[in-house]
């Protein structure tokens, strides 16, 4: 009897262990899924303007705070996963619109960080621009985290900036659309896996505990996913009272 009751929970735990893997590594990989779609339109079409790059600055900075903020409280080993994933996705689409934009360009007329112009930043010509304000935010932010590593307050204010900045993903692209008032060339896939993946993670950080900054970034994140949502119904709508 005992010995069916020991079989039936050793099932049980392998049966959970199975699925928190998978919840794991759907979290550590789910992220950049998204940016598939969003990816594939923008090589098929040539064309960028209907993503808007600052949500890879958003996301950029969400993550390499989020670095740091792991190292100063060190919680789940998959959501530091999860960072390293998405700066590499976030890396491969400014590599992509760079290279489109710079096929597509007909003025000689470049922009580079080191021009100190605010008024083109984050609209350098090189992708190499991206990459050294990168490695310059990380270096940043290593010497302000080594010197104050020791302060529970800065780690907390840390791990809120970060998830902060991750609640305003997007912000951008919502802002664009307005702008554009059109949701052309934006991938509507994209904002629906945006809605799973930040409806399924808001989940995970409930059911798993994090600490309540994750949890309350994800509630802001599904809000503007539905916002760009209604912009997508909202403008085809329009559109089709312009062409009828």
């Amino acid at each position: 009897m005992d010995g069916g009751m020991d079989i039936h929970k050793e099932d049980a735990e392998a049966s959970w262990g199975l699925l928190s893997w998978l919840a794991s590594s759907v979290m550590v990989f789910g992220g950049a899924v998204p940016y598939v779609p969003q990816y594939q339109e923008i090589q098929q079409s040539g064309n960028t303007e209907g993503f808007s790059t600052r949500v890879c600055l958003v996301l950029l900075i969400a993550n390499i705070l989020r670095i740091f903020f792991w190292i100063g409280k060190q919680f789940e080993l998959t959501l530091l996963l999860q960072s390293l994933v998405m700066i590499l996705t976030m890396l491969a689409m400014l590599y992509l619109c760079c290279s489109i934009q710079g096929t597509n360009r007909v003025t000689t007329k470049q922009h580079h960080i080191s021009d100190l112009d605010l008024r083109y930043f984050w609209s350098w010509t090189s992708f190499e621009d991206y990459l050294i304000f990168c490695f310059g935010f990380t270096l940043l932010c290593a010497l302000i985290t080594f010197l104050f590593l020791d302060s529970v307050l800065f780690v907390e204010t840390l791990g809120s900036l970060a998830v902060l900045f991750e609640a305003m993903l997007g912000l951008p692209q919502l802002l664009q659309n307005f702008q554009n008032r059109s949701t052309r060339g934006m991938s509507v896939k994209m904002v629906l896996l945006w809605t799973a993946g930040d409806i399924f993670k808001t989940t995970y950080f409930v059911v798993n505990e994090s600490p309540a900054q994750f949890w309350v970034c994800g509630s802001v994140q599904i809000l503007i996913d539905v916002a760009i949502l209604l912009q997508v119904f909202y403008y085809s709508q329009d559109t089709r009272i312009k062409l009828g």
